[in-house]
Formats: C-alpha cells, structure tokens, sequence
C-alpha cells in the first residue's frame, strides 16, 4: 500500500512539473495580450462600489472588455488584487490586455468627463451641461443647490449656490454622491478665488460683505464680456450705490423673470421682482450668475472715474458717461435707432 501511495506523489509531482511550465504560459499569454472585441471604440463601464470581485469579472465580460472564460479571475488571484479594484466608471480602449484592465481597476485610473462652466453661467446652465455629460441629473442637482444644508456647510448663507460655483473647466468623475462632489469643488474654487482677491472681505466703504461683492460682481459679468470694461461698469454700479441711485440694470431683470422673450419691454421694467432694479435700491437679494475672477477684481478695483451711465455702442462695447444730459445724447446717439423705445434713458 505504502508503495502505491509513494507512486501515486511522484505522479502528481512530475505531473505538476510537467504541466506547471503550460499552465504559467498559458496565463502569461492571457494576461499580456490583447484579444479581439465586439467594441470598435472605448467601452465604458461602471463598477459600483462594493462589488466583488466575480460581479467585476461579469460586468466586464458583459461589456466586452474581457473573454467570459474564468482566466480573469485567476489572473486576478495570482495578481493579488482581487480584493483591491476601485470603483467607478471607467473607459477601457478596445485592444486593452486583461492585465492592463485588472492595473487600471487597481489603481482607480476612472474616467474624467472635461466640464467647461463658463463666466455668467447660472444654476440652471450648470445643471444642464452636467447633465449632458450624465454626470446626474438637472433635478438632483437643482436640488442640492437649493439644499440648506449643504449650504450651511458651504458657508454659504443664502437660498441657493446661485453666484458661488466658480467657473471654470474641470475633470469629473462620475459616481456615488458625484452632484454633491462637483458641488464641492466648484464651491471650493470660487472660495479660493474669493480669498486671493480679498473679496472675501467684501468692500466696507460701501456696505458691501462678501455676499454683495459676489452679487455685484455677478452683474458686471452680464453686462460686458470686453475684460477692459469690467472695472469701468463696476465703478458705474458703485457710484451709483454710493449717491444711493437705483442701478437699472438689464440683466437683473432679466434674472428675474419667469419667462423671458428676448426683448425686455415696459411690462418687464415694472414688474414687482425683488431683483428688478429699476425699481428696488441697492442690490438685488443675490447673484444672477457665476462671476468670473475679472468681474470679481473689477468689483475689488474699479476704474478711478466719475461714470454713473453706460449705453451700448451696438458693437460688443459701451458709452460711458457722468452726467445724465450726456447719458441722454449717447442714448440718442447709439440707441434710438436699433431701438426706438429703448428706456435706458429712464436712467436717473
């Protein structure tokens, strides 16, 4: 019996170093090499998180990211990483090797959607280009901004995130809690910003705490998109507030209507919004938009001037003047005949 038993290892062993040279060449051979896919093109995919290692294995293989043929998990074992893969989305170009695919799970190389917010933009223009990116949802996010918690949080005191979400471009990641993560950092950024202008102090001199800064400035970016101007206009505003004149400006309005046609009209400059400033002194309740760092250093430093008109030249740029009788000829000048009923005149 003894004897059997002796031959019966010595089979296994030499059988073993036999098949131990093929068996490492054949999983060398998986690992390193591409293999043809369905997928012309990057694949994306999701992985939640908590997801074990087999349910990893079956939603690439669903992909076709990898062969459904079980040397995945294997690889995985010998690799040590089984119990190490990162969730998130991912985007696996199509001749990756299933080693390439088990490092980029492993490392958490996820897939970055590139998100332009541009100066001026609001919180629904926000919503919507995150929204194409399916980075959530117009309601998720519309939802979190308004959220009172999360603006405690943020240290923001208001009704909305309106105003206080820097833009800029920026690499999101798609995942769980991803609204209030970019939420975060595009709060964040606009926070550093308001620290290196100072704007975080606000402007004493004329009443003004960092909540107005932002508003003011978020007023000065609708108004001109020239950078050379932005200081002039701010010192326009900033007269105006400090001779305690209504500012009358357009783009408050505008923000304030429910339903905009495109062509401001008597109607609209009577109607009863808090952020009509044509009829309410001061600053509107909070920002129309998210300012730019230029609006807001425009606020900071405005020009050293006497202005407290402007009226646009029809080409992209403004006429700026002191006195009213001089608003009322550039008016005349530039406005009349684009726009017979133009009431910047109004302007007093």
């Amino acid at each position: 019996m003894k004897m059997i038993a002796k031959r019966i290892g010595t089979a296994l062993l030499l059988a073993v170093f036999i098949l131990a040279p093929g068996l490492l060449f054949w999983i060398i051979n998986y690992a390193f090499l591409s293999h043809p896919r369905m997928a012309e093109s990057s694949t994306p995919v999701i992985l939640a998180s908590e997801s074990s290692f087999r349910t990893i294995e079956k939603e690439l293989a669903a992909a076709g990211v990898i062969l459904a043929d079980g040397r995945f998990r294997i690889l995985g074992r010998m690799m040590g990483v089984a119990s190490h893969l990162k969730a998130g989305e991912y985007l696996f170009p199509p001749s990756i090797s299933p080693y390439r695919v088990l490092i980029m799970v492993k490392e958490g190389a996820t897939y970055k959607h590139q998100v332009t917010i541009p100066e001026g933009a609001t919180l629904n223009h926000i919503a919507t280009l995150l929204a194409a990116e399916n980075l959530t949802t117009i309601e998720e996010f519309l939802r979190l901004a308004h959220d009172s918690a999360l603006l405690a949080s943020l240290n923001i005191h208001g009704p909305s995130l309106e105003g206080y979400l820097f833009p800029d471009t920026y690499f999101f990641e798609r995942g769980p809690k991803s609204t209030e993560t970019m939420i975060r950092i595009m709060s964040d950024q606009m926070q550093r910003v308001l620290i290196q202008t100072d704007a975080i102090n606000g402007l004493p001199q004329y009443g003004l705490d960092r909540h107005g800064v932002v508003t003011l400035a978020s007023i000065v970016e609708k108004e001109t998109a020239l950078v050379q101007e932005r200081s002039l206009i701010a010192r326009v505003f900033l007269n105006r507030l400090a001779a305690g004149m209504k500012l009358q400006t357009d783009p408050t309005v505008i923000y304030g209507l429910a339903n905009f046609s495109g062509n401001l009209t008597r109607q609209d400059l009577e109607s009863p919004s808090p952020y009509n400033t044509y009829r309410i002194r001061g600053l509107p309740p909070g920002p129309i938009s998210s300012p730019g760092q230029q609006a807001i250093t425009a606020v900071m430093h405005p020009a050293e001037e006497s202005f407290y008109y402007f009226v646009s030249k029809n080409d992209g740029s403004h006429y700026f003047s002191s006195t009213l009788s001089d608003h009322n000829r550039a008016v005349l000048q530039y406005q009349t005949k684009t726009n017979p009923t133009n009431l910047k005149v109004r302007k007093q």
